[in-house]
């Protein structure tokens, strides 16, 4: 979810305000998946660089996660939406972490969209912590199923489609396990600009394409 803060700069707003209009989009955008047949969304909300921002700007940021989940919990319990983690969740302020784990929790008996929430993650990470979870249980992963298991949440299926708002064309270290057949799209949109029809668009582009997984036609 790319260009909150360059959509905040070209309004001469300060960065917060790009964030805070982020989460709405974000909103909107999981409300919209249950119609277009979308039953996995999986969103880069806080990568492990990000760390590197300015304290205050990262402050703002975990105040934004927590004041979030308190704000969209009853709406998510009530549209079906499960919610889970993925990254280094110990990274993250108690107070923040504590919400966090209480909406997994909450919305644990769900079974509409699953709605997974990338924070304090990268995929460079995720597959060191697997490699050092292999070790540290003795296991020898003797095949790419045996190595998916040790991944942050193994039940998730891999992505269909990579969505990158923004116009940069690239990857930036997310899900690098998991991408390994997904289709991907980029578009020149802000991510505060995204929206449902946006959404659908990418889908429809998606939907156009054939995938072969490494076989021919024939």
């Amino acid at each position: 979810m790319d260009g909150n803060g360059r959509w905040a700069a070209a309004r001469g707003l300060p960065r917060d305000m790009g964030h805070r209009a982020g989460v709405k989009a974000l909103r909107k955008i999981v409300e919209a998946c249950p119609a277009l047949g979308i039953n996995y969304l999986t969103v880069y909300a806080f990568s492990t660089e990000n760390w590197q921002r300015p304290p205050a700007e990262v402050n703002h940021l975990m105040s934004l996660f927590g004041n979030a989940i308190e704000r969209e919990r009853r709406d998510l319990i009530k549209n079906n939406v499960r919610v889970r983690v993925i990254g280094r969740i110990n990274d993250i302020p108690e107070r923040v972490r504590i919400r966090f784990i209480k909406l997994i929790e909450d919305t644990s008996r769900n079974t509409g969209l699953t709605l997974t929430l990338a924070v304090s993650y990268g995929g460079r990470a995720e597959i060191v912590d697997a490699c050092n979870r292999a070790l540290q249980e003795i296991r020898t992963p003797l095949s790419e199923t045996d190595f998916a298991t040790l991944l942050y949440e193994p039940a998730l299926p891999d992505p269909d489609l990579l969505i990158r708002t923004g116009g940069e064309m690239r990857i930036s270290n997310y899900l690098l396990w998991q991408l390994a057949y997904t289709e991907l799209y980029f578009t020149e949109t802000l991510w505060p600009d995204f929206g449902p029809d946006d959404l659908a668009a990418a889908i429809a582009d998606f939907r156009r394409r054939q995938r072969r997984f490494g076989r021919t036609d024939g």
